[in-house]
């Protein structure tokens, strides 16, 4: 059994707490391309596991399905025990959901951070040894500091050390971007254990990812670098949504001057496609979040600033919806109206 020399931690395991989006096709992929580590992961939904076991997988990404029935029962697992598997790896992901909180302070912004809360109890509670925790989950800067107060009110005689690892991937091709990424992001403390803890976790994505595209940094720099990549990628589409209004008026083709600053090396072509509107799970939730942090800081300027591409967003579908109910001379009853594709993006099951 491999082991670490100084942190203690065992290297061969790997534990993931939530068997979700992020974390079903991440801890897959790192099963394939390390055969040598066991990785199980756990969540409380019974169902869930269930279908991770079956051959009708919980969510759709192409090239997943084969990638769990190449490694499913050889090196990974699913399991609802949640306590064995925290006590039988040393290496832990925490891969749960973090919605919008619906009450409360920072209502419809702010991240509900429970289910990263409860993670941080879990392991306390069960733990038989020192643990690297990975923050895999979208979390607002600074929460690894929430979950270190948690762990070391809880934690005994044991020492964990807390990585944040964003996860980057786009819907329709997660199973292509983690097997090739721009770059895998690991942030830590900027100590000699949390240097060490964090090169753990470097030496497990170097088994496949070139070591010049893992970027290490503290802990608050890739907390925060999820929250802004998502934040700029949807500024770009409401950016050219805005112009398509402006070319309609005009008499300019938004594809045309979409092409033309595309080839503009410093602007590029990716995500300057009009549309109705960006969709999905993350961008809005992630702005938002990104919104009321900087409302929290006081930073009402900057708050603004993000704020406006959720309302412009906001306003390209109601200029569309507008458009469709005009062009049904003003009414909509009694009529039958045709959506082809209900999925916000092709290659995914998320609506």
């Amino acid at each position: 059994m491999a082991t670490h020399p100084t942190l203690g931690v065992r290297l061969d395991r790997i534990c993931c707490i939530g068997a979700g989006y992020v974390g079903g096709p991440t801890c897959a992929t790192i099963a394939l391309k390390c055969p040598h580590i066991k990785v199980t992961i756990v969540d409380m939904n019974e169902a869930r596991i269930n279908a991770w076991n079956s051959d009708n997988l919980p969510i759709y990404e192409p090239g997943l399905t084969e990638i769990v029935k190449a490694c499913r029962g050889k090196n990974l697992f699913f399991s609802t025990d949640v306590r064995g598997a925290i006590q039988e790896a040393d290496i832990i992901f925490a891969s749960v959901n973090t919605p919008t909180k619906t009450k409360g302070v920072g209502a419809g912004r702010a991240a509900d951070l429970k289910f990263i809360e409860s993670v941080g109890r879990t392991v306390a509670e069960y733990a038989n040894g020192n643990k690297i925790i990975i923050e895999k989950s979208t979390v607002p800067v600074k929460t690894a500091e929430a979950l270190h107060r948690v762990l070391t009110a809880n934690k005994g005689p044991h020492t964990y050390w807390i990585l944040s690892n964003p996860e980057f991937l786009a819907e329709g091709t997660a199973m292509k971007d983690l097997a090739a990424p721009d770059r895998v992001l690991i942030g830590g403390l900027t100590t000699t254990e949390g240097f060490a803890a964090a090169n753990v976790l470097v030496d497990v994505y170097a088994n496949w990812v070139p070591r010049e595209r893992i970027l290490t940094t503290n802990l608050w720099s890739s907390e925060l670098s999820k929250l802004v990549a998502n934040a700029m990628l949807a500024q770009r589409v409401s950016s050219i949504n805005s112009i398509s209004q402006l070319c309609e008026k005009t008499g300019a083709d938004v594809a045309e001057v979409s092409r033309a600053i595309g080839k503009d090396s410093r602007i590029g072509p990716k995500f300057l496609g009009a549309s109705v509107g960006f969709g999905g799970s993350c961008f809005q939730k992630d702005i938002l979040n990104l919104v009321y942090i900087c409302e929290s800081e006081g930073l009402n300027e900057v708050a603004q600033y993000w704020q406006q591409v959720v309302d412009m967003n906001e306003h390209q579908k109601s200029t569309f919806a507008r458009r469709i109910i005009s062009s049904l001379f003003n009414t909509v009853t009694g009529k039958k109206i045709a959506v082809f594709g209900f999925a916000f993006k092709k290659d995914t099951g998320d609506v």
